[in-house]
């Protein structure tokens, strides 16, 4: 069906509404899912709505308006029920950081379509190969926090996940018909064990700005007081930090450690605006800067040398891999797994295989070549 003749989604806003559709979701074998969040909207990021669609219908959930969605932790949990994303890792992560909900039974679409070999693997690209159907992504950076929500941001909320489940159907018998069911599924499984999204703030982030290598010591401490002053401000602004000031301007600022507004105007991203708002907040801070003791990079555990070489030959092997079968290097091996046989070298296959858990169609597939790469 063409989503312009699609009928409207169903809004859960009720508590009674909720419990109801609880009950629904848990009857249905499938179900496609996905979220919205205010990412770039808000200080601290949070789930705004929840789609949820079976074979003829699309379900919004407003977790914003409801007193608890704690049920939709058993459907999400549930072996019962294959829950299908497209790109399930950031919603996932973002799902159990919010409410805590565990997960089973997972299906990515776009894990599937990589596995494929296919290039494009972009939603909006999918949809269009697949079904020749095509939607907008102009509302991507909507503030999904806001309320109440615009019949368009609703429209456009539920066709991110309206196609998943005819789109399922195909790609399961796209990956049957190659022999790569296993493999998609096992990395599709693994979704379920990835970590909640960190949502607060790191003191130590200041490092991770570009370039700070560059920068004297002095600077570097300027640079921390300058950061910790963008933060409180997107705190009490309820912004997130890069619309409050710019990792650049924050970079510039240090660097140029200007003694008076004059020597603002010239900065990157200091606009008149910009100068009324925050300069007093800036000259302060660079004053602090100067005063302050000078920060220590954080350590980082070298990395053996042994390590090393392994890891390295095990990237080359599984580039050729991946070159032959004209897919990306990650889905032959996932990184962190190929760091982890480095690091504990395992000299048999028992071993190997405790090592690659739950990956047992790499380990069937490509256990023995890793072997050899070790130590032959």
């Amino acid at each position: 069906m063409h989503p312009s003749t699609l009928p409207p989604p169903k809004l859960i806003q009720e508590d009674n509404e909720f419990q109801d559709l609880v009950d629904t979701l848990h009857a249905q074998p499938r179900l496609a899912v996905d979220t919205e969040s205010n990412s770039l909207h808000a200080y601290r990021e949070q789930v705004c709505l929840i789609q949820f669609s079976t074979p003829g219908y699309d379900y919004l959930i407003d977790p914003l308006s409801l007193s608890d969605i704690g049920r939709l932790d058993t459907l999400f949990a549930s072996p019962k029920t294959e829950k299908v994303f497209h790109g399930a890792e950031y919603d996932i992560m973002c799902l159990k950081r919010d409410f805590g909900f565990n997960f089973s039974s997972l299906f990515d679409t776009r894990v599937a379509i990589r596995t494929l070999g296919r290039k494009r693997s972009g939603l909006q690209d999918v949809l269009a190969e697949e079904f020749d159907i095509q939607i907008s992504k102009r509302y991507q950076r909507a503030n999904w926090g806001k309320r109440p929500l615009p019949p368009a941001l609703l429209d456009y909320a539920r066709l991110d996940t309206h196609y998943l489940l005819p789109l399922r159907d195909r790609l399961d018998d796209a990956l049957h018909a190659v022999g790569r069911w296993e493999e998609a599924l096992e990395v599709c499984e693994r979704l379920a064990d990835v970590d909640p999204h960190e949502n607060g703030f790191d003191p130590e982030g200041y490092w991770r700005i570009s370039n700070t290598k560059s920068l004297t010591p002095r600077q570097i401490a300027i640079l921390r007081e300058l950061y910790l002053y963008r933060d409180s401000q997107a705190r009490h602004l309820d912004r997130p930090p890069f619309k409050v000031l710019g990792d650049k301007t924050l970079f510039a600022i240090a660097e140029a450690s200007p003694k008076g507004s004059g020597a603002l105007q010239s900065l990157p991203g200091m606009s008149p605006g910009q100068i009324r708002r925050h300069e007093k907040g800036i000259l302060a801070a660079v004053k602090r800067g100067q005063r302050a003791p000078i920060p220590r990079r954080p350590g980082h555990k070298p990395i053996d040398e042994i390590v090393r070489v392994r890891y390295e030959a095990l990237r080359t092997w599984r580039k050729d891999i991946a070159r032959k079968r004209k897919v990306e290097s990650d889905i032959i091996m996932p990184r962190e797994v190929l760091f982890a046989i480095a690091q504990s070298a395992p000299h048999d296959a028992e071993t190997l295989q405790k090592v690659m858990v739950p990956l047992d169609w790499r380990f069937k597939t490509y256990g023995q070549d890793i072997l050899r790469v070790l130590w032959d």
